[in-house]
């Protein structure tokens, strides 16, 4: 790369195709969650439903079908809330927050590799997990900002 001093430098990163997480509300907005064990920190991690872009997969389709993989609900509504960078010094993941309402119950669609549990949990166990460090995923953090913010009727999607 060039740096802003002309000088020239190394930069390693990683190329990613792009992922989506999703915040789905259920009718008495209450928030569907998952616990899924993580192997490079060797825990179980609660966090929001999420999965990477399959190529050429649009951001919504993406977050349509791992809803439906990972918990088993469709959506009638969805609405991108907004986008954040996960890692900015060592990748260029883009990672497309949705907001999914009017959720129906269905079967899970998991990957034979795949093993979560479904979690229903109240927007306040949600915001105490984060504080307590009960939720450390960094992208579960950033979308309980969401979460709060919508729920409290401060942001509108």
């Amino acid at each position: 790369v060039r740096l802003p001093n002309g000088r020239a430098g190394i930069r390693e990163y990683v190329r990613h195709p792009g992922a989506v997480v999703v915040i789905a509300f259920l009718d008495d907005e209450r928030v569907v969650m998952i616990r899924q064990y993580r192997y490079p920190v060797q825990r179980l991690i609660v966090e929001f439903p999420a999965g990477k872009l399959d190529a050429g997969e649009s951001p919504l389709v993406c977050a349509q079908r791992e809803l439906l993989e990972e918990t088993g609900y469709s959506a009638h509504d969805w609405v991108q809330a907004g986008q954040m960078h996960l890692a900015v010094g060592y990748s260029d993941e883009v990672l497309h927050i949705f907001v999914a309402r009017g959720l129906t119950a269905g079967a899970r669609q998991l990957d034979e590799d795949e093993f979560l549990h479904v979690d229903v949990m109240r927007v306040d166990e949600i915001l105490e997990g984060c504080r307590s460090g009960a939720i450390t995923d960094a992208k579960s953090l950033s979308c309980a900002l969401w979460l709060q913010n919508i729920h409290e009727g401060r942001w509108q999607v």
